[in-house]
């Protein structure tokens, strides 16, 4: 019996060890972590990863491999609000990331897309050649933000490019994916289903080159799929990219523009981003441009374009849950060039 007594006891003190030793575990952890708003996050952090994914549109494949951005060697403040999915500071002078959070995680790239489907135009078709708003108009989902293209009307590339990036009209991204892929190959009859397919595997293949290797599109006006993601990281080698083309960042700075088709009709847009409008309460006068974007997948996002002290700058910010929060988020994000 005295030999069970000292096995019980035992097991007795070995139990009461192991519980002082997790309240111990706990009690630190709690005082590492704390409870204060005003955490910090390296910028520097690692933003090397390993990344491995597929993108397919008929017949066209492109394969991912590693994602690399320089960065800052300095800590700056953790923004954890207005919620959101992910968010950067990128120094285009410097070609460093100032600021990154979450800037590999896979979402949907909502009206930010427009911005490669415009580099992509414009890589194919000279700006000034004419297109005719046609039955593609049939394939934009409804409930659409629109440039409000009538049938039949005859544009120039650049104005579909405005209607498409100031307005975001998906009519206008489905009017310069069909025709553009139709007049990269003349008479092959394509139909618009197969034109847009074809698009896309040019959209696909630029967005490699300028080494965009997390993200795969399925279509030219950013409209939720499944098959369409990107991440910060890509969005980032995209807009510096989009930057650098005249056309984009003249379209995509100009806060209202009035256009009369060649074939007569009058259109009016005005800039979505807020940033730009002197009556808006999100005005920045800093602010040059980029693209809004918003989806159910996507949430509210907004990538915008800055010039601070004679230095060029991007910020994003992706998944907010409102419109106001997506421009308080950029205001945050813009606060941290110095």
């Amino acid at each position: 019996m005295a030999k069970r007594y000292k096995l019980r006891t035992g097991r007795v003190a070995a139990v009461i060890s192991c519980f002082l030793l997790l309240l111990m575990i706990i009690v630190l952890s709690s005082v590492s972590h704390g409870s204060d708003s005003e955490k910090t996050r390296p910028a520097a952090g690692t933003v090397t990863m390993s990344y491995t994914s597929s993108c397919t549109t008929t017949s066209v494949t492109v394969t991912s491999t590693t994602s690399t951005l320089p960065v800052t060697t300095t800590s700056v403040p953790y923004i954890d609000c207005p919620e959101h999915i992910a968010a950067a500071v990128w120094s285009q002078d410097e070609q460093r990331l100032l600021y990154g959070d979450n800037i590999h995680a896979r979402t949907a790239p909502a009206s930010l897309t427009k911005l490669l489907t415009a580099v992509t135009a414009l890589r194919y078709v000279p700006k000034d050649q004419v297109f005719t708003v046609g039955s593609e108009q049939w394939l934009v989902q409804p409930y659409s933000s629109l440039a409000y293209l009538s049938i039949g009307s005859r544009l120039t590339l650049y104005d579909l490019i405005t209607g498409m990036l100031m307005a975001s009209g998906n009519d206008a991204a489905y009017t310069v994916a069909v025709s553009v892929a139709r007049a990269r190959m003349p008479g092959s009859n394509m139909t618009d289903e197969e034109a847009v397919s074809f698009f896309c595997r040019m959209m696909n293949e630029i967005a490699s080159e300028i080494g965009m290797e997390e993200s795969c599109f399925v279509n030219p006006d950013g409209w939720d799929d499944e098959r369409q993601y990107t991440t910060v990281s890509d969005l980032i080698r995209l807009a510096d990219y989009a930057c650098s083309i005249p056309e984009i960042r003249d379209i995509t700075g100009t806060l209202q523009k009035d256009i009369t088709a060649v074939s007569g009709e009058y259109y009016n847009w005005t800039n979505s981003n807020l940033l730009l409008s002197p009556y808006s309460e999100y005005y920045c006068a800093d602010a040059t441009g980029m693209k809004t974007g918003t989806t159910p997948d996507a949430g509210y996002c907004l990538i915008a374009s800055f010039i601070k002290n004679e230095k060029k700058y991007l910020t994003i910010a992706l998944g907010c849950n409102s419109d106001p929060e997506r421009y308080e988020l950029s205001h945050r994000l813009y606060d941290l060039i110095q």
